[in-house]
């Protein structure tokens, strides 16, 4: 913790960055640095089971966790959804038979009994908890009975470090007068027990920590 109230003192001194601008600037760089999650990518590349027919991938940015997927299972039906118009063209290039949806996932009707499997893979720990809620419920809707939820994220370790990055991402937000909500790229990842208290509040059961690789933790949340 102590090196990441360091890291908090020199952020408080910055900005922010809108979402989508975030990605945009650094799109050539994007793969190259999430490689170190390589580990990771390929833990997902296994971790479909075997009925699963339709997938939602939600935050699915270049297609990193779509490359093991489509590898593993080439005849899954994918939708992916993600805010970044430029991220989709180059998942476009690589993965030709996905459906891209460019959207805000927390906006976008999923529909109802649509998929057998939803995944997210490093998105969603930019969000509180009751933002989560109310998506975890739509994820939950648009699953088919028996479908399950797939989170591979980062997890604060303890509620320490939680909730400094909340109020640190609070203030920053009170600075410059950005409205909660427009969407920014900055950290404020929920403790395992927060998360799991969101999955299981939005109707999901059997919600599970299965692994962690690299500092990304894998939950399993069954509807």
């Amino acid at each position: 913790m102590q090196e990441l109230r360091e890291w908090a003192g020199e952020a408080g001194k910055g900005g922010l960055e809108e979402m989508a601008a975030f990605f945009r600037n650094r799109l050539g760089e994007y793969e190259e640095h999430m490689s170190m999650w390589n580990a990771a990518y390929k833990r997902i590349g296994t971790m479909i089971p075997e009925q699963t027919e339709k997938l939602l991938d939600l935050g699915c940015g270049t297609g990193l966790e779509l490359d093991e997927i489509s590898a593993a299972r080439p005849s899954l039906q994918i939708t992916g959804i993600d805010l970044s118009p430029d991220m989709l063209a180059v998942l476009a290039k690589k993965h030709p038979q996905v459906r891209l949806i460019q959207a805000d996932y927390f906006s976008y009707d999923f529909g109802a009994s649509v998929y057998d499997m939803a995944v997210s893979f490093e998105s969603l720990h930019h969000f509180k908890q009751d933002k989560k809620l109310g998506l975890y419920k739509r994820i939950y809707e648009a699953l088919k009975e028996g479908g399950t939820f797939l989170e591979a994220d980062y997890i604060a370790c303890c509620e320490e470090e939680e909730t400094l990055l909340m109020e640190l991402c609070d203030s920053l937000r009170e600075r410059e007068h950005i409205p909660e909500d427009v969407f920014v790229h900055f950290d404020t990842p929920l403790t395992w027990e927060h998360e799991r208290e969101a999955l299981c509040g939005a109707g999901f059961s059997e919600v599970e920590l299965i692994d962690s690789i690299d500092g990304v933790t894998f939950i399993r949340a069954a509807k």
